[in-house]
């Protein structure tokens, strides 16, 4: 008996729809964390205001077409309530500067831009010619999207070190990018298929990348450099909260040991002790040491 091979598109979409969803749930312990710190630590909204972005550009162009676009819909609509539910508790936890930062991108991108795609398209196009500028621009997008990880794939072979690309992730996102290439190429429909062949491409770097260096010794990593506006940095949180917090307690400590001092000292010497030992516990943690203070 021969294999229906109709039914093929929908294997394709429902599995392409079920890996997705797994990794768009990617960051919930990076959220977990946040929650449970009650700060966001350093971390960034860009990813995940451009996921929401192009989740909503892919909505758009699922409702637009006639035929095939209900595994877009589906996926995507998941998406964009997944990514609004991570920026919302990013809002909430997030600095002064990271929520004003956070909010201008949202009406930069997620308002302005995808505002300005549906109110052009709909006045200027309509019919297939619509769907075919909607499909480019969630193409060239979504090339975007992917050629991302060159920032990673730099950083690995940098330092030698793949502790910030995992490999589950990058396998998850590979195998992502193979069921949407198949879907798209089924349904003949070449928007959703070309990107997925880059992603692909990458993906498979990312994991030749992991087999190479995951058993190097870990180099120096590179200094980050100040930079004039928030920026997508890799940083060793890790390492700077927990000199964060050894640094209060020993400050802490000695602060005690001072004013139990004052009494002989008097309050002027005591302050001059204070600066003194700010000055030397901020130093420690700019030049990523681990330096206790002293009195000396």
């Amino acid at each position: 008996m021969a294999f229906p091979t109709h039914i093929l598109p929908s294997v394709f979409g429902i599995l392409g729809n079920i890996i997705s969803f797994c990794v768009f749930l990617a960051p919930l312990p990076t959220f977990y964390r946040i929650y449970k710190k009650k700060s966001t630590e350093g971390f960034q909204s860009v990813p995940y205001s451009v996921s929401l972005f192009s989740c909503m550009l892919l909505l758009y162009y699922g409702y637009l077409k006639t035929e095939n676009g209900m595994m877009i819909i589906t996926i995507n609509a998941i998406g964009c309530a997944i990514e609004t539910a991570y920026i919302v508790v990013f809002l909430i936890y997030a600095t002064r500067e990271s929520l004003m930062y956070t909010i201008k991108l949202l009406v930069l991108f997620n308002i302005g831009s995808y505002g300005l795609i549906v109110i052009t398209t709909l006045l200027t196009s309509q019919g297939s010619l619509r769907v075919m500028i909607v499909g480019w621009i969630c193409a060239v997008f979504s090339v975007c999207v992917f050629a991302a990880p060159l920032s990673i794939i730099r950083l690995v072979i940098r330092t030698r070190s793949v502790e910030y690309m995992p490999f589950s992730l990058s396998f998850f996102l590979t195998i992502c990018a193979v069921l949407w290439f198949f879907y798209g190429l089924l349904i003949k429909d070449y928007y959703v298929a070309t990107p997925n062949v880059l992603g692909f491409v990458f993906g498979v770097t990312q994991m030749i990348l992991y087999m190479i260096y995951k058993d190097k010794k870990k180099q120096v990593r590179p200094v980050v450099q100040p930079q004039d506006g928030p920026a997508a940095t890799v940083v060793d949180l890790g390492a700077i909260l927990e000199m964060k917090e050894k640094a209060g307690v020993d400050l802490g400590a000695i602060l005690e040991m001072q004013e139990k001092a004052g009494s002989v000292a008097g309050d002027e010497a005591v302050g001059e002790k204070k600066e003194e030992v700010t000055a030397k516990v901020s130093l420690g943690l700019d030049g990523e040491k681990t330096i206790m203070p002293t009195f000396a």
